[in-house]
């Protein structure tokens, strides 16, 4: 990250660097102390003439070392990064006066004499991103500083709150943390501090063992950090934005809603008998009852269940390929969609790291093998003499239903899950009544019809767990909507 030595100037056309960066550091207060730095040191009051001068920042790239940055007093708040008479912004309001930063520097200095470590936290904001959700205008090179802010705010209390095995403050006044938003290098930054004040004695929080032993924890895990980087993210996003996210998103789940669905009726028939036989053979007898997937993908792994796993990706494949291919192809597409908005979020993956349709793929496979398996249970040993004539017997009713010969796939369109973006894609890209069943005559079911009924039923279940999911969601949504609505108001009253 390179200085620009003017204010929002941020680079624009960028496509392989991450919207937000989060590097986290944090100094105990022995080091601090060896070194006889002040955690007050990195703020200093709004007057102008007590401001650290600029010539002692020339050489700043904005991310130092935060050891470094108590011997540049006042790095904060320092005038070639900021435009605000008063920057340092916290909890309670987003312009601190020289009272409030008298106060700040109080508690900081209290944080310290109590042997707590002060923690940072730097979002560094690709500009691209700013202005694709308007909060950036490059031409008049205005900033949107105040939603910067309050999403900072709503972040802090997620990073304080549940980036340790304890909240870092034993109550609401035990946390020291302020913010400030530099625009003086290529990116936009916005830093973040934060201490807990009283003395910690809480073992869960102390290190106990090794060189820190009796030491505040400082580490945050990465979890925790991708966590605040996405609550960063959505509380930043414009509301088109978000709305090209939710709409790609139900796609997704409006696809995969429908292969969950109809898988049954398009693998339980006779094309199928001789891979679903195999399938069968080679599942251990020994854990008949325990088939599952497991941790593992359905190519990977050496165990009792690898060879039936592979069988079942294949068999899968064959069905994607075919009876299920305008779906799946579907539900491919939208979800390599999805990976491109998170590589403009994110930056270019790292070697290794895989792809989110990649893992919304395997859920979708794990989940149709596991609901095969579990149903494959219910086979009777009594049935395997004649498994081909009830497997060519079963599904030749779902033919008697749809006696024209093809499948209406508009009930997908009309589906809660699939909505209008479903609909479209599928209007756009296939033909809805192009998909031959095949014929077959209605004769008696037996074992595999009591496995096709199993399999509707728990079919049904998990999609009424999940509409109730998604009600639960959009009240939540639509909650938080009215306390912002309400929020809105009371500011310009």
């Amino acid at each position: 990250m390179a200085k620009t030595g003017e204010i929002a100037a941020f680079a624009l056309g960028e496509k392989k660097t991450a919207m937000v960066n989060l590097p986290a550091q944090f100094v105990t207060s022995s080091t601090a102390d060896v070194k006889g730095q002040k955690y007050s040191d990195l703020v200093d009051y709004a007057n102008d003439s007590e401001k650290t001068s600029d010539l002692n920042n020339e050489s700043i790239t904005d991310l130092i070392n935060l050891k470094e940055q108590f011997s540049k007093p006042g790095y904060a708040n320092r005038n070639s990064a900021v435009t605000e008479s008063h920057p340092i912004f916290g909890s309670d309001k987003l312009n601190y006066d020289n009272h409030d930063i008298s106060l700040l520097r109080k508690d900081l200095d209290e944080a310290q004499e109590n042997g707590n470590n002060i923690h940072e936290l730097a979002f560094s904001i690709r500009g691209d991103w700013l202005v694709k959700n308007n909060l950036y205008d490059p031409e008049t090179r205005m900033i949107d500083q105040n939603k910067l802010k309050h999403a900072e705010q709503d972040v802090a209390k997620t990073l304080i709150n549940k980036g340790f095995n304890l909240p870092l403050g034993e109550d609401e006044n035990d946390v020291v943390w302020f913010g400030v938003i530099h625009q003086d290098t290529d990116h936009l930054n916005m830093h973040l501090w934060f201490a807990k004040k009283n003395r910690e004695t809480r073992p869960e929080m102390l290190k106990q063992e090794g060189k820190y032993k009796g030491q505040p924890i400082g580490v945050i895990p990465l979890e925790v950090i991708e966590q605040a980087k996405r609550q960063f993210r959505k509380q930043l996003m414009s509301s088109q934005e978000l709305r090209r996210h939710r709409e790609i998103l139900k796609g997704v789940g409006g696809f995969k809603k429908v292969i969950v669905e109809t898988a049954p009726e398009n693998l339980l028939n006779d094309r199928h008998t001789k891979a679903i036989k195999q399938i069968y053979d080679a599942l251990p007898q020994d854990m008949k009852g325990r088939w599952q997937v497991g941790n593992t993908h359905l190519t990977v792994g050496k165990g009792k269940m690898a060879k039936a796993n592979r069988l079942t990706n294949q068999l899968l494949d064959d069905l994607f390929a075919k009876e299920l291919k305008p779906e799946y192809e579907g539900f491919k597409s939208l979800a390599q969609e999805y990976d491109a908005i998170n590589i403009e979020d994110q930056g270019v993956m790292h070697k290794g790291q895989r792809k989110w349709s990649e893992n919304k793929e395997d859920e979708l496979r794990k989940r149709l093998a596991n609901q095969l398996y579990k149903h494959l249970a219910q086979i009777e040993d009594t049935s395997l003499n004649d498994i081909d004539q009830q497997m060519s017997e079963l599904l030749s009713q779902f033919k008697q239903r749809e006696k024209s010969g093809n499948v209406d796939k508009n009930k997908m369109a009309s589906s809660p899950q699939g909505e209008k973006l479903v609909s479209r894609l599928l209007n756009n890209t296939v033909n809805l009544n192009s998909k031959p069943v095949g014929e077959q005559t209605p004769v008696r079911g037996g074992s595999f019809n009591k496995i096709s009924r199993l399999w509707q039923q728990d079919i049904r279940a998990e999609t009424n767990a999940e509409r109730q999911y998604l009600r639960n969601q959009r009240k939540v949504e639509q909650e938080k909507e009215q306390v912002d609505d309400e929020y809105q108001k009371y500011r310009h009253l």
